[in-house]
């Protein structure tokens, strides 16, 4: 089998010591489903606050821990669809679920976006500048024609 390789503009990041996390931080499509997952799991954050609101008697703290663990995968999964399903962030986050409290007080998910986020908006920047660069350019080989 032959075999073609090109730049596809992949980066890994070691997250915590731990996971790698593979992505393009200059793709647009990756930087569009960052946007739309954010909300997507502000509405599982939503819908688990109405779900431990609605539990009562003995084992509501077992049932507790169930809604927490469903919430998680979900996120989870989310954040897999935005860098790709090759990315596990159940292995990356060493099992660790996203809804915890970390040491700062903040929710893992929390700190995780943080984190993430100047390094998909300076690869949207890099891609919008780029893109415009290649305008520009395109625009003086029309002049330079005429």
């Amino acid at each position: 089998m032959e075999k073609i390789s090109f730049d596809s503009g992949i980066k890994e990041y070691r997250i915590n010591g731990a996971g790698v996390l593979r992505f393009n931080p200059a793709d647009p499509n990756v930087y569009a489903r960052f946007l739309e997952a954010t909300e997507k799991i502000q509405a599982v954050e939503d819908e688990l606050s109405q779900q431990a609101k609605a539990l009562a008697g003995e084992d509501s703290g077992a049932q507790a821990v169930m809604l927490l663990a469903q919430a998680d995968q979900k996120m989870k999964q989310l954040l897999s669809w935005v860098f790709g399903d090759q990315n596990s962030f159940e292995k990356i986050l060493q099992g660790v679920n996203l809804l915890a409290v970390a040491g700062n007080g903040e929710r893992v998910i929390t700190n995780l976006l943080e984190a993430l986020q100047p390094v998909l908006i300076a690869g949207a920047e890099l891609c919008a500048s780029q893109t415009a660069q290649a305008a520009v350019d395109k625009a003086r080989a029309r002049r330079e024609k005429k």
